[in-house]
């Protein structure tokens, strides 16, 4: 329920003198056309589609929430297009369940603002009121059926027999995410990724790159 619009307030934060850097709509987001098909596998041959059409051999991927799980894989499938990975508030390769009404809500979010909303109250902890109706308005932008069918992909896992194929230094970043405390993290991504590392960013929730920018982009430029 994101574009790359998400991380509008984090890239200024990043050193720009040191890094190219190339943000992607997955498909149905931004400016990328909707799809008949959302599922990881898609997400993944998608990166690599944009890594290659913009003739990079290896980055420093960054992957948020879905994304995350995106990147493990793609890091997984890939590793020589990989020189460091960072995975924040990221779902595990596990795949998920959430609590019944939050399910709920993400079948039915599409295209429906409240529902939005109250899917972005229970997961962000530091969230302005101004930064909320950015994303909202950014969310309403979406396909209902891009954020069903994404959301039965990314909650539906079955990749974690890869995570022994990332070579990168990998560093997980946890937040007081509502959904994706530290110590679940550190099970399901630090423990079972060679050379991963944990920081920990107290304070906001899922949403980091908008709710403490400036943080997080310190911890990713040090990585980085």
């Amino acid at each position: 329920m994101a574009s790359s619009a998400v991380f509008d307030r984090f890239l200024p934060h990043l050193d720009a003198s040191r890094f190219r850097i190339i943000v992607v709509d997955h498909r149905g987001a931004g400016a990328s056309s909707p799809c008949a098909s959302y599922t990881i596998n898609d997400y993944v041959e998608d990166l690599k589609a944009v890594l290659d059409h913009a003739d990079v051999s290896s980055v420093d991927l960054l992957g948020h929430s879905m994304g995350g799980l995106i990147s493990q894989v793609f890091a997984a499938r890939y590793p020589e297009r990989i020189k460091k990975l960072a995975l924040v508030c990221a779902v595990p390769a596990t795949g998920m369940e959430l609590p019944p009404e939050a399910h709920d809500l993400f079948l039915s979010a599409g295209q429906n603002r409240e529902k939005l909303a109250a899917i972005l109250g229970m997961a962000t902890l530091e969230l302005s009121e101004d930064a909320a109706e950015v994303m909202l308005d950014d969310a309403m932008t979406i396909p209902a059926e891009c954020i069903k069918a994404s959301y039965l992909a990314w909650t539906g896992g079955g990749f974690e027999d890869e995570l022994a194929s990332i070579q990168a230094p990998t560093l997980v970043v946890g937040t007081d995410d509502p959904f994706l405390p530290p110590d679940f993290l550190k099970a399901v991504m630090v423990e079972p990724i060679a050379n991963a590392s944990f920081a920990y960013l107290p304070g906001p929730g899922h949403y980091p790159q908008v709710e403490r920018s400036a943080e997080l982009a310190a911890i990713i430029n040090a990585f980085f």
